[in-house]
């Protein structure tokens, strides 16, 4: 019987992993494929792999300030998307408690919301400078005012879908402000603080890239510039690699985490 059960959950663990595998075989298949027309300079993924073989089996050497590998660009990346992450989350939480409970901040708030939201992240790249003068602090602005409105949108969206009946309840037995926070504010919107949280990480790590590309003599960013400067495709291609790997590991950490909440919560 435990035979059996061990089977089963190996084809399952297949049958997950399977069509991921699939999926990322057909794009190498397709990226080999335009490496061979005459009219690219594309290199095929075997040519990226022979480019760059050193940086990728040896990506902790370190030789002087534009010359590390790719561990020590990536956590100088990750360095400045926690801070720009974790300012505007600490800020964009309050705000969305705030404009959705008290009607007249969300009267004022909303058009200048509605009027920066859209901006894109290369856009507040001059503004950061002019304000800072300084290329870190610069990209911690860009990284913060990319994130902050996805974390205030979903926390407002989900203080207004509290049922009336919890408010009426914590209103009934005079609760005070902060334990009808803690109760019942707090418990129903970190669903959807969860999913603001969620957009905000991967906006944070795209804002990064762009940041660094203008302002930074290091990072992923700064790395793809570089490459760029020289002219050196496969770098970039390894770059882009690397940028799409961590985000998925963003991206899961952040699942995993709330994965591990709502479990608690239901205990």
């Amino acid at each position: 019987m435990s035979l059996k059960i061990k089977t089963l959950s190996i084809q399952r663990q297949l049958q997950q992993i399977l069509p991921s595998f699939l999926g990322i075989f057909t794009l190498v298949i397709i990226w080999h494929l335009l490496s061979l027309r005459s009219d690219t300079s594309l290199p095929s993924p075997i040519q990226v792999v022979r480019d760059t073989w050193e940086l990728i089996i040896d990506p902790f050497f370190y030789k002087g300030n534009n010359n590390k590998g790719l561990f020590w660009l990536i956590l100088a990346s990750l360095k400045r998307v926690t801070m720009g992450y974790f300012l505007a989350a600490f800020v964009g939480i309050p705000v969305g408690f705030i404009i959705s409970l008290i009607p007249i901040i969300k009267q004022a708030a909303e058009p200048v919301i509605q009027l920066l939201r859209p901006v894109a992240p290369l856009a507040w790249l001059p503004l950061a400078q002019a304000i800072f003068l300084k290329p870190n602090p610069s990209a911690i602005f860009v990284i913060f005012i990319t994130a902050i409105w996805p974390i205030i949108l979903n926390t407002a969206l989900g203080v207004q879908q509290i049922p009336q009946d919890y408010i009426n309840v914590g209103r009934m037995i005079k609760l005070p402000l902060w334990k009808k926070f803690y109760k019942i504010l707090l418990p129903a919107t970190l669903p959807y603080i969860f999913t603001g949280l969620r957009i905000a990480l991967g906006l944070s790590w795209l804002a990064v890239v762009a940041a660094e590309m203008l302002l930074s003599d290091d990072g992923l960013g700064f790395f793809i510039v570089n490459a760029y400067n020289n002219s050196d495709i496969s770098e970039i291609i390894l770059a882009i690699i690397y940028l799409g790997g961590v985000g998925i590991i963003l991206d899961r950490m952040m699942l995993l985490l709330f994965s591990c909440w709502d479990k608690r919560s239901k205990e």
